[in-house]
């Protein structure tokens, strides 16, 4: 049966020692182990770990996220975006063709096009995440089906890739989820304007019970 591992967590870039997302002060992060919701390294590290425990985990970006992919840029005409006032660094998140979030950047912004970059914010950064762990358990039958925890903050980060969708939303929240890896390369026919701030870790695929 698989595992559900609970943790608090700071995320910090591991050359310039910038922070980049913390959930300290709010709710632990929960995920159910081999769902791929994680960063694998991570997850790894992680499980050789008990309730209670600190530690400090290096992550390079071979390892993580990768590196950056410059083929993960794609211009779109401007017209596919009416109704949303964009800027360059908003994050924006569309659906592909199978119902998975995508998640882009502008990046640059002309009379007639939009330049969007779908590589992850953290891409070819090696990371240090400090963790702690505050509860591991053996998932329940609905949390190992449906990889959902049952916990108000969870992260269900999927995995990259190219994927071709036809909707756009727009999210205050950068990508991150734990570094999890969600980018995708997505051609938009459609648009939502949406206000939320991004979710646990600094964005991801996150929800609320």
């Amino acid at each position: 049966m698989a595992e559900v591992i609970k943790f608090f967590y700071a995320l910090s870039d591991a050359n310039t020692k910038e922070l980049l997302e913390s959930n300290a002060g709010g709710a632990e992060l929960g995920f159910v182990c081999g769902k791929d919701q994680i960063i694998k390294a991570l997850e790894d590290e992680l499980l050789k770990m008990g309730v209670g425990e600190k530690k400090q985990i290096k992550i390079l970006a071979a390892d993580g996220l990768g590196e950056r992919d410059e083929s993960l840029m794609q211009l779109l005409p401007k017209e596919q975006f009416a109704g949303i006032d964009l800027k360059i660094g908003m994050a924006l998140i569309g659906q592909d063709e199978s119902g998975q979030s995508v998640h882009a950047t502008v990046v640059k912004i002309d009379d007639e096009n939009v330049l969007l970059d779908y590589n992850h914010p953290y891409a070819s950064k090696d990371l240090i995440f400090d963790v702690e762990i505050t509860e591991r358990r053996q998932a329940d039958s609905d949390e190992e089906l449906t990889g959902v925890v049952k916990t108000p903050h969870v992260c269900a980060c999927g995995g990259g890739g190219h994927s071709h969708g036809h909707s756009h939303g727009h999210s205050h929240g950068d990508g991150g989820c734990c570094g999890g890896h969600s980018h995708g390369h997505s051609h938009g026919h459609s648009h939502e304007h949406s206000h939320g701030d991004g979710g646990c870790c600094g964005g991801g695929h996150c929800k609320e019970h």
